[in-house]
């Protein structure tokens, strides 16, 4: 038993090490395996292509124009060759140049549910009179055409909502999470560039949150080829899902030099389950106009960091009701920290109408909380900001030059020929020193200063009070709300020792 019990234990450590090497060989080829999942691409992206082709459609349309859209006038009326150019005109329109005719343009869609809703971009159907959807063919057979009725559009995101009635389900794709798309994965567009027919295009994501002109911006920029008639189609992923709607490029000649833009679909879900519903979109809206916090606006109201939306002006609606200000800093709305003013935009715009959210501000060094229930942006187009009480008795005209600007309180002269509301008051800028700071940030004579330190103005004593103020704080900056054609933004100007 002793011997057998040495033999034993001799016997252990062999197959403690041979368990260890088992054990790190399985982990070797588990490394193996993940890297080569990594690296593996598809040899073709036929597959792909075939399986999601089915649901990309093009898009015709057709609007009746007025005849002559040539260039009128080519000689001055009177003239001794007037009758001559009429009748080389008319000749070389047979006499029809006065007649309506047809214009056609084309683009592309996707579908996106069986019963046959279709998504393309708004500026593909704009004024069409007629509407024609062609479906991709099979092999050997001819391209299927349906009307489409238009269920609604959106110009903001440039999106459209079609609807076809087929006689059979359709064959659809699924939108995927734009958000998990990072730069450098693979996609793939597929549409019908320059009224070519249908066609495939690969590249990858070039960037993302992309902004071009538009409040609700969100694009994804792509190196995938798309041109002129892809607007409208679809950008997938490699798992066939949707996460762009192809709208626009960047270009020196109209056609791709490797920079197109995607609507992030992420977007696009929200406007089209509103259209879906509503025929219409239905945003948020907080009621405010608002600027970006710059550094020496910051610096200027005491603010620690760099963020947040400086709100500009306040007119009637839901900030008002629940007591914001002019001046106003936005740090937060509905819990979430506001970085800069299209961050807020776009998080407001995806806000439901009526809701009421917690919106915090920074107001003379301290935070405050407002609850404000949510209006709708589209019925608030065009609100007219409110503006400041006229003091009783107008003080007679001062002139003074301060900060590189010249200043002159307002008269009823000054506001007729600025274009200013009869009630408007603050100091008007008369004149700009083009070697100074202020000329530098852009104020110009005829601009409106209303306040000046987060406080209104209507004097030059107002406004060297002010002054004083905040050199006593030992601040480096003095804030300006200025107007300008009725539109105000803040300039923070450095006041020196």
């Amino acid at each position: 038993m002793q011997r057998q019990a040495i033999a034993l234990s001799r016997q252990l450590p062999d197959m403690t090490y041979l368990r260890a090497l088992w054990i790190g060989a399985l982990a070797l080829a588990f490394v193996l395996v993940q890297a080569l999942a990594v690296t593996a691409r598809p040899e073709s992206l036929a597959p792909l292509a075939e399986q999601i082709s089915p649901s990309v459609v093009n898009i015709t349309t057709s609007t009746v124009v007025a005849g002559r859209t040539g260039p009128q006038g080519i000689v001055p009326e009177g003239s001794p060759f007037e009758d001559f150019f009429r009748e080389f005109q008319d000749r070389n329109n047979d006499g029809q140049g006065q007649r309506p005719r047809r214009s056609s343009a084309l683009g592309s869609g996707f579908v996106i549910s069986e019963d046959g809703y279709v998504v393309t971009n708004n500026h593909v159907i704009e004024g069409a009179d007629e509407i024609l959807i062609e479906f991709y063919p099979g092999e050997g057979q001819p391209a299927e055409q349906l009307k489409a009725e238009v269920i609604g559009t959106d110009p903001n995101t440039d999106i459209a909502l079609l609807k076809v009635e087929a006689d059979q389900p359709l064959q659809f794709v699924p939108f995927g999470d734009s958000d998990l798309a990072r730069v450098g994965d693979w996609v793939v567009a597929m549409g019908n560039p320059l009224g070519q027919g249908f066609s495939v295009s690969a590249g990858i994501v070039s960037a993302r949150n992309r902004a071009l002109s538009g409040t609700y911006d969100d694009y994804i920029q792509t190196d995938a080829a798309i041109n002129r008639g892809n607007s409208g189609g679809p950008l997938f992923n490699m798992d066939g899902e949707v996460i762009g709607v192809n709208t626009a490029i960047l270009s020196p000649n109209g056609g791709s030099i490797g920079i197109g833009f995607s609507m992030a679909s992420n977007v696009v879900t929200r406007v089209v389950d509103q259209l879906q519903e509503f025929g219409e979109t239905r945003r948020g809206w907080l009621g405010v106009r608002i600027q970006d916090v710059t550094d020496d606006i910051a610096e200027a109201i005491g603010l620690e960091k760099v963020a947040g939306a400086l709100v500009t002006s306040v007119p009637e609606g839901p900030a008002m009701d629940a007591g914001m200000e002019d001046g106003d800093v936005i740090l937060s709305f509905a819990g979430v920290d506001v970085e800069d003013t299209r961050g807020l935009v776009r998080q407001v715009g995806n806000s439901p109408v009526g809701e009421t959210v917690r919106v915090v501000v920074y107001r003379d060094g301290e935070t405050v909380t407002l609850r404000v229930t949510l209006g709708r942006r589209e019925e608030a187009e065009g609100a007219v900001p409110a503006v400041a009480t006229a003091p009783d008795e107008p003080e007679e005209p001062v002139t003074k030059e301060v900060l590189g600007l010249t200043l002159s309180s307002l008269t009823d002269e000054l506001r007729e020929q600025l274009g200013a509301a009869e009630d408007q008051d603050g100091l008007a800028v008369t004149d700009v020193d083009e070697t100074s700071e202020a000329f530098e940030k852009g104020l110009r004579a005829g601009d409106i200063i209303t306040e000046a330190g987060q406080q209104k103005v209507t004097s030059i004593a107002d406004f060297e009070t002010r002054l004083e103020e905040v050199k006593d704080a030992g601040r480096k900056s003095l804030l300006l709300l200025v107007r300008r054609a009725g539109d105000p933004r803040f300039v923070a100007l450095g006041v020196g020792e």
